[in-house]
């Protein structure tokens, strides 16, 4: 039976939002599965290979749609291999503008972060010599993160609903195949970017600026990029799997 903790992550503060973090990241690291609340949807996150496995299923995902991976700024800098101008053009929305983002870029996979990840994981949670990496997604989202990259371990996963249904925004709308997969479930309210649409996280390809998909916020990411370095995400367009 997963736990249910009936606090939401808005009566956390300092303190008490650092030990509810710890608390979830434990049970990852001990091979759980974790649903939790995200600015951009409520994800569902784990490790291990059977954590990973567990996901997929209960998602019904497809293998060819690989893991996301939890970032920062520091782990961004230190993963994810970009050159200055997509620093700055990642600086420039989650630092600058406060807004969630997500990156696509070669990685470096012989990093220390990436020894205890299984084979099996790392093959999901990549494609093609990329990670997906999520930043800036909310104070839960932080906290995680930079408990997991204090214990060079990887938080992996993706939007906690049914594969292609649209994400969910509140704890109690996520299917239950979804939320029966979880050790440990956290609500977190309503989430910040809640829209009509089930849209998550933008996801944009920093070799390219293509767009990997259309997500929350991706009006004002794409004016910023237009505004302050002539990058026209809607000129671009979408990106096609290789």
């Amino acid at each position: 039976m997963a736990q249910v903790d009936d606090r939401q992550v808005g009566e956390w503060k300092g303190a008490a939002l650092q030990e509810k973090a710890k608390e979830v990241v434990d049970v990852i690291a001990g091979g759980g599965v974790a649903i939790i609340p995200l600015d951009v949807a409520y994800g569902i996150v784990g490790n291990g290979e059977a954590a990973i496995k567990k996901i997929f299923t209960a998602k019904n995902r497809s293998y060819e749609k690989p893991s996301g991976c939890f970032s920062n700024w520091e782990i961004f800098n230190e993963i994810q291999i970009t050159d200055q101008r997509q620093k700055d053009v990642v600086k420039a929305i989650i630092l600058d503008n406060d807004l969630p983002f997500s990156t696509v870029a070669p990685f470096r996979d012989d990093h220390p972060f990436f020894k205890n990840v299984a084979p099996f994981v790392l093959q999901n949670s990549t494609k093609a010599g990329t990670i997906d990496m999520l930043l800036n997604a909310g104070p839960f989202h932080d906290a995680m993160t930079t408990l997991a990259w204090s214990r060079q371990m990887p938080i992996l996963g993706s939007s906690a609903n049914t594969s292609l249904t649209g994400s969910k925004y509140r704890l109690e709308d996520i299917d239950a195949p979804v939320r029966a997969a979880a050790d440990i479930q956290v609500d977190g309210g309503l989430s910040k970017y809640h829209n009509p649409e089930g849209l998550s996280s933008t996801i944009v390809d920093l070799r390219t600026f293509k767009t990997w998909r259309r997500g929350v916020c991706y009006d004002r990411i794409a004016a910023i990029l237009k505004k302050d370095f002539d990058i026209d995400l809607y000129e671009l367009g979408m990106a096609t799997a290789s």
